[in-house]
């Protein structure tokens, strides 16, 4: 039997805990003294904590950011991260997102998925190891942010004032094991003036990780323009609506919008009007910001009008998004998100992008740079998780890259995601809707978890 295995007969009690913890609607709040995130993040990192106090584990809570439970001895650290705080609920649930319900093998509520459930097996598979009395070659603790889904500081801050693991996980993907997380470079492109002549007001996006699935443009033409434009639109990608106003034609350019890591799986409603534009008024007319954007973007998901087209074999393409761009009386900007290779180097991509940015005089400036994650396959601790995943389902399981971010780049290329869900199970969780869990698939993660943290303190 493996010893992933014991974490079996604790079931009751990880869906008990996790309704608890789900019950708590911890989305970001208005910050005060030792609540960095607000009051509800604050209460779920407390609880728990507490859940782990009463479980017998020595626990620390680093001022509000996050905190850890702690089992073992020796003067290595070894740990599992999750993170206690959601999204906001959304509308359209079938039950209530902060309750906990069951539907024959399914638990619904906001958390379940991601990441509440997963913290609470860290717990028990915590207190798996203390009941069975394993012995320790090293600490291992369950670590919990509360501040994941908004991008913050949470484990910048716990890592300054605690020691770095030799080795983590977290439980915030899917199944096998990514070792590969693209670089994010978030930038903004400005011009403190709008020179347009035609472009009155630009309106797309509501944050620059999001392919905008709508923008709006204000222009003045003539009548022998309106009816070029309408026949261009005609004749191009995309989805346009034109309607004449007091002060001159209104157009709406409908997309589809996707996550920013792959916004090959969207249609960037912003881009696509900028290149329709572009069609029928000279730059003469649209100025100098539209001219940068048409010609060194345009509807390229790749940055290769940049010149900072790339891949490699570890982690694949570039990718870039425009998924904000505004533009008013006396402003005009762009927010810009791109992911790049493991291998490569950020400072670099934006030097480019900010050498072009000044011919057109434009300002180029780092919103946020999050450098990439990148643990080599032949690594022990790829080993070691790769033996426990096999040891607990009979089968081999892989690596995998992401354009995505998750808590394993605080780890300075120590840690990676790994679960807690499979690759063929349907999409109904994350920042969804009626976000669940299945109950069944959810304890086999369980015993994988409870496994690699087994082997963790005692290999």
């Amino acid at each position: 039997m493996n010893f992933g295995s014991k974490i079996l007969k604790y079931r009751e009690d990880i869906i008990k805990d996790m309704a608890k913890l789900v019950a708590i609607p911890s989305v970001r709040g208005e910050a005060s003294e030792g609540m960095p995130f607000g009051k509800e993040c604050a209460d779920a990192l407390k609880l728990a904590l507490n859940m782990a106090n009463n479980m017998g584990f020595a626990t620390k809570n680093v001022d509000g950011y996050a905190g850890h439970a702690e089992y073992g001895e020796g003067d290595e650290v070894a740990a599992v991260v999750a993170h206690v705080d959601v999204v906001p609920a959304g509308e359209g649930w079938d039950t209530d997102p902060f309750t906990v319900v069951q539907k024959g093998n399914l638990y619904f509520g906001r958390g379940t998925a991601d990441d509440k459930g997963a913290a609470v097996v860290a717990l028990y598979c915590l207190k798996a190891l203390k009941d069975e009395n394993v012995k320790a070659k090293r600490r291992m603790r369950v670590i919990f942010g509360a501040g994941e889904e908004t991008g913050s500081n949470d484990l910048e801050m716990y890592l300054k004032s605690e020691e770095m693991p030799v080795m983590a996980f977290t439980p915030d993907s899917e199944y096998g094991i990514c070792n590969r997380e693209k670089g994010i470079l978030r930038l903004t492109v400005t011009d403190k003036k709008n020179d347009s002549e035609v472009i009155k007001e630009f309106v797309s996006g509501t944050v620059v990780n999001a392919v905008p699935s709508k923008a709006v443009a204000l222009i003045t033409c003539s009548e022998e323009e309106f009816t070029k434009l309408q026949k261009t639109a005609q004749e191009s990608k995309g989805e346009f609506r034109f309607e004449k106003t007091d002060t001159g034609i209104r157009i709406t350019s409908i997309g589809t919008a996707s996550h920013a890591m792959q916004p090959q799986e969207g249609f960037n409603a912003a881009t696509h009007l900028v290149a329709l534009l572009s069609q029928v008024f000279s730059y003469d007319r649209l100025g100098g910001f539209v001219r940068f954007l048409n010609e060194r973007i345009g509807t390229e998901l790749d940055g290769a009008s940049l010149g900072i087209c790339q891949s490699d074999k570890e982690s694949g393409p570039l990718t870039l998004n425009v998924g904000l761009l505004n533009i008013g009386e006396d402003y005009a900007s762009a927010g810009i998100d791109i992911r790049y290779p493991v291998l490569s180097n950020g400072d670099k991509i934006f030097s480019k992008i900010s050498e072009y940015a000044d011919q057109y005089g434009l300002d180029a400036t780092v919103l946020g740079h999050t450098k990439p994650l990148y643990l080599p396959e032949n690594s022990a601790f790829i080993s070691l998780l790769k033996d426990s995943y096999a040891e607990v389902t009979g089968q081999q399981t892989n690596v995998y890259s992401t354009g995505g971010g998750t808590y394993a780049r605080a780890f300075e290329g120590r840690a990676v995601a790994f679960g807690p869900f499979f690759p063929d199970e349907p999409d109904r969780r994350l920042h969804n809707t009626n976000e669940s869990i299945d109950i069944d698939r959810f304890l086999l993660h369980a015993q994988i978890c409870l496994e690699a943290m087994y082997r963790m303190i005692t290999e």
